[in-house]
């Protein structure tokens, strides 16, 4: 790893704590998020489940590659703590094993899918390097709830549900020769449902992968519309 890739890895896990809470009321917030943020982003879009900020004057017409940090994963503990109070036998229990594996297994699959979607088309190239033409992506799964939890502990007995569960995505854009943050985009999506399917760690995981491909493809599309390019279909 070179000095700049871990300089801006430090960054991420410093910075990412502050930056968690400014999050629509759809994400566990009361409060209306600020019309500018403390590192002078400015509001761009507010929905029910996603909220964007921007920094004032940025271009992204320079950018030809794209750095993608490792991705922060984080379920919600109040959905760990509810699973567990509702299971009476302990063997049942979501155990911090397993939190990790799934942990492991998730940002496995976030990088292994956003290289894949980003890299379509041959517009962009995933690199290790910072440089001039060069955005880094700081990306974060947060308030991961699982309505089956089968995926965090492969094996047990598959329940149906009419959803495989929720996620948000926290995403922030940053130039990496200046190390200046440009946006920051948060968005939760649940999984369509799946009308009393039977859910097991195999359809958890495609749930998981489907999501995760939307915000990719979403991401390489919107940065193909402001750099002035053709949307990819």
């Amino acid at each position: 790893m070179t000095y700049h890739k871990a300089a801006l890895s430090l960054l991420a896990i410093t910075a990412l704590s502050a930056h968690l809470t400014v999050c629509p009321a759809a994400f566990a917030a009361d409060e209306a998020p600020p019309e500018v943020t403390n590192d002078g982003l400015h509001l761009y879009k507010q929905t029910k489940e996603r909220l964007a900020y921007v920094r004032p004057g940025a271009t992204f017409t320079q950018y030809k590659k794209l750095m993608l940090l490792d991705c922060y994963v984080e379920f919600s503990k109040d959905w760990v703590n509810s699973y567990n109070r509702a299971q009476s036998d302990p063997s049942r229990q979501i155990r911090a094993s397993d939190l990790e594996r799934a942990q492991t297994a998730l940002q496995k699959d976030f990088r292994k899918i956003f290289t894949e979607e980003l890299q379509k088309g041959g517009r962009y190239e995933v690199v290790d390097l910072g440089g001039a033409d060069v955005l880094v992506l700081r990306p974060a799964l947060i308030n991961i709830q699982v309505n089956a939890p089968d995926l965090l502990a492969p094996g047990r007995s598959a329940t149906y549900v009419e959803s495989a569960g929720a996620m948000t995505i926290y995403l922030e854009l940053w130039d990496s020769a200046s190390n200046t943050i440009l946006a920051r985009v948060m968005d939760g999506q649940v999984d369509p449902s799946l009308y009393g399917q039977r859910a097991s760690s195999v359809t958890n995981r495609a749930a998981a992968e489907r999501m995760m491909r939307s915000w990719a493809d979403e991401l390489r599309n919107r940065l193909d519309l402001v750099s002035g390019k053709a949307v990819a279909n």
